[in-house]
């Protein structure tokens, strides 16, 4: 049939949580497409850094922004500069006050958003699609992932007609929601036209957050009952 589910709405409230954490009742729409701005704005800013997420929480008038990024030095500027003068642009397109966090992807060779975006930056250099994926994939496994896939769609190579190819490296279960698989999907512009690039990644499996949530508030009685025992 050729119909595909989005590997992270696919596990939204089960093993992942969503990028935009806020209630509206009256407002939504004009929030929704506010935060849409939000994170157009800064990923164009911000590319150089490279972006893998942004979350955006509200809450009593105040607008929390973490944006995940490999290169936070690049954010952050010279004795917090960067930071200052972004937040004071951001301000601009939201009327609640904007609280922005800058938080370092560890492994940036394993983040799916920024091996789709690596690659494509590849494309756009001109260099062989095969190459360029073959590359990302073994720097993504010298960091210890379980599996990845990645594919590309378009004009490769320059041919007359569009076509898919992909390369997939051990194992990748898009049916198993406890799978703690990262997806990442970015556009190549070729003097061709656009290349679609697709990444999932495998981290292993995890937890579901239902259960993380149980071990959580036992943990928490826990520790209640024993400061109880000391008083």
């Amino acid at each position: 049939m050729g119909q595909k589910v989005h590997p992270i709405g696919f596990r939204l409230g089960i093993t992942r949580t969503w990028e935009s954490r806020w209630y509206a009742k009256k407002d939504y729409a004009k929030l929704l497409h506010e935060d849409l701005k939000l994170r157009q704005v800064l990923k164009e800013k911000l590319f150089a850094a490279g972006i893998a997420r942004i979350e955006i929480e509200r809450a009593a008038a105040k607008v929390k922004i973490n944006v995940h990024t490999a290169r936070p030095g690049i954010v952050i500027g010279k004795k917090g500069a960067g930071v200052d003068q972004l937040r004071s642009e951001v301000q601009k397109l939201s009327s609640a006050e904007v609280i922005l966090n800058i938080i370092e992807v560890r492994n940036p060779e394993a983040n799916a958003q920024l091996i789709a975006e690596n690659v494509a930056a590849q494309l756009e250099k001109r260099v062989a699609f095969r190459r360029a994926m073959k590359k990302c994939m073994t720097s993504a496994f010298k960091q210890g992932i379980k599996g990845i896939k990645i594919r590309v769609a378009g004009r490769l190579g320059g041919a007359e007609i569009a076509r898919a190819e992909w390369y997939s490296e051990d194992s990748v279960p898009l049916h198993t929601l406890r799978a703690n698989i990262d997806y990442g999907f970015t556009e190549a512009s070729t003097v061709y036209g656009q290349i679609g690039v697709k990444v999932w990644v495998y981290n292993g499996e995890t937890q579901t957050l239902k259960r993380q949530a149980a071990q959580e508030a036992k943990q928490l009685a826990v520790e209640g009952e024993k400061v109880q025992a000391k008083a």
